[in-house]
């Protein structure tokens, strides 16, 4: 295995007084004397925009003054203490525990310092498993009826513009996680093939990435394998008793990583192909390979995002294809989502629908730093191909950040941990333990189960 250097880039404290002081300028935008900052079980972490920390919690930050974390046990407090003693120096020296939404208030009126208006993020922001908001219910009854005569408003939505454009130093985690994908990536084109099962891929994926020694996002990993199908979303295995599936000639094996180095996301989707594909499947591989390049050649700052998913879209349009998926949204936070609804007259799903899907319309004009998701894909029926990586908007265009996982790999069928035809990778220790255990499974039962 070849040597690593775990050596994630870490934020400073001029990073954290450049947030502090641009989200500042938004509360005096809107007269607010305090925010809170919501974390709690939510997928984009918001409160680390103000804490470089994550603990299930809230930061609460006034417009004067020192801010504060709150968490829901002291084990966290403990745990951010014991990096302090190693060396790591917190952001914020004021951690405490507040267990129910009345506790927060308390601490919200003891920063509040006579001021009237509480801005929150998290209240109304709706993201992908999260399309509720972030703050629980219970907690918000208590923290409002603890605080009569506070005036409220939700920022969600200026916040998250607000992280959209990144600094050098959040640009340089963006660019370690998408190392640590594309590491993934190519342990997934390694020990991908026929009769391998999805349990084998997905191991060896999350372990290469996390070498790295950085998280991922939930749900951690997003994966799927067979010739057509539009199932999507953490692999039904990891959910309930349910046989792992294993690679079958004709198959897309598809999986979307979602690593991230502090709170910087990156995102990337997989394919492997086990030939030989059919031929509808081929034409969505060249449709969802001409979308990513419309969207590299289009990328540049000045340009609407709306203008982005128009240029992306165009391919599919031209093909008679559809998209199941965005085919680009933004990562950190994923806030801005492009999901055209193009040569879909056709489409039947088969799903009831209780109501007409909804969900917030955003736009937004590109600037440097941005950081996007490209995620091209191409759908005929049942058939669906999906490609691409992360993209960070430059000065003058832009730049991938992603390689392997930006056009399908092809496998022989029957070549196991052969032919990988984008990135040829090293073979690693893992990789030859999974072959070898399939290869003993085949002589046992004499097939590929």
């Amino acid at each position: 295995m070849p040597k690593l250097v775990v050596r994630p880039p870490v934020l400073s404290f001029a990073e954290r007084d450049r947030r502090w002081s641009a989200v500042r300028a938004l509360m005096r935008d809107h007269r607010l004397d305090c925010l809170v900052v919501a974390g709690f079980r939510a997928r984009e972490m918001y409160e680390s925009y103000i804490s470089d920390d994550y603990n299930e919690g809230c930061s609460i930050l006034p417009l004067e003054g020192d801010p504060v974390v709150l968490t829901w046990a002291n084990l966290r407090v403990l745990r951010a203490q014991w990096s302090a003693e190693r060396g790591h120096a917190l952001w914020v020296n004021d951690y405490r525990v507040a267990t129910s939404g009345a506790q927060a208030a308390q601490v919200v009126r003891e920063k509040l310092d006579g001021g009237r208006r509480v801005g929150l993020v998290g209240l109304r922001s709706a993201a992908p498993t999260e399309p509720f908001g972030a703050i629980p219910a219970n907690w918000w009854e208590q923290f409002i009826q603890s605080l009569p005569g506070i005036a409220f408003e939700d920022v969600s939505e200026q916040f998250s513009h607000l992280m959209l454009v990144k600094s050098a130093e959040e640009l340089a985690q963006v660019r370690y996680a998408a190392k640590a994908a594309e590491a993934g990536c190519r342990a997934i084109a390694e020990v991908a093939g026929e009769g391998v099962g999805e349990e084998v891929i997905y191991a060896e994926a999350v372990r290469e990435m996390f070498r790295f020694g950085i998280g991922l996002r939930y749900p951690n990993i997003v994966m799927n394998s067979g010739p057509a199908t539009l199932s999507w979303g953490p692999p039904r295995w990891t959910t309930r008793g349910e046989q792992p599936r294993r690679l079958e000639r004709g198959d897309l094996m598809q999986a979307e990583l979602m690593p991230m180095c502090g709170n910087q996301e990156i995102q990337v989707q997989m394919t492997v192909a086990i030939d030989p594909l059919d031929e509808t499947n081929r034409k969505c591989e060249k449709v969802a390979r001409e979308s990513y390049l419309a969207g590299l050649k289009t990328l540049r700052p000045g340009i609407t995002f709306e203008q982005l998913v128009a240029a992306m879209a165009e391919p599919l349009k031209v093909a008679g294809c559809w998209c199941y998926t965005p085919l680009v949204h933004s990562v950190g936070p994923h806030f801005l989502l492009g999901r055209p609804q193009i040569n879909m007259e056709r489409v039947n799903l088969g799903v009831r629908f209780v109501g007409p899907i909804q969900g917030p319309k955003r736009s937004a004009v590109i600037k440097p730093g941005m950081v996007f998701a490209f995620e091209p894909n191409a759908c005929i029926d049942r058939h669906r191909v999906n490609i691409g990586g992360t993209v960070i908007v430059t000065e003058s265009g832009c730049e991938e950040v992603n390689r392997i996982p930006t056009r399908v790999t092809h496998k022989p069928a029957r070549a196991l941990g052969r032919g990988v035809p984008s990135a040829r990778p090293a073979q690693t220790k893992a990789g030859k333990t999974a072959r070898k255990n399939t290869t003993r499974s085949r002589r046992s039962t004499g097939r590929a189960r």
